[in-house]
């Protein structure tokens, strides 16, 4: 993958994390739970992510050693369970992803696609 795309799928990442976290922003746990088109929409975003990350497992090694404070084998995961249980989905995980493990990851794509724009990859804490 040429750096153009790295940063795209950083910025495809950073999206769909976004996207994940507005659709269930103000909204309760019992709420999300009643809402099936909230919940597909989560987890496509969530499927969007993990392969992303699958993306950048397979092809960029270097700059996911340098964050290793990202869940990138996680976020993998939870895209293989989704994609191939779809029906057996554990909405209790996707609703603690989206309210926990997006917001956070939302606040480290920024700078590690900043550091990879400016060719410098950034090491965890810089920035």
């Amino acid at each position: 993958m040429i750096p153009g795309r790295l940063i795209d799928s950083l910025d495809q990442m950073l999206e769909a994390a976004g996207l994940a976290c507005s659709y269930v922003e103000g909204m309760s746990r019992e709420a999300f739970f009643a809402d099936k088109r909230t919940q597909q929409a989560v987890i496509m975003n969530l499927l969007l992510i993990g392969e992303a990350a699958t993306l950048l497992l397979r092809d960029h090694a270097d700059v996911v050693g340098a964050h290793a404070d990202v869940p990138w084998r996680n976020m993998k995961g939870m895209r293989n369970r989704i994609a191939h249980s779809y029906f057996d989905i554990n909405l209790e995980v996707v609703w603690e992803t989206v309210r926990s493990a997006l917001p956070d990851l939302i606040s480290h794509l920024p700078a590690i696609r900043d550091g990879i724009a400016g060719n410098e990859p950034m090491a965890p804490g810089e920035g």
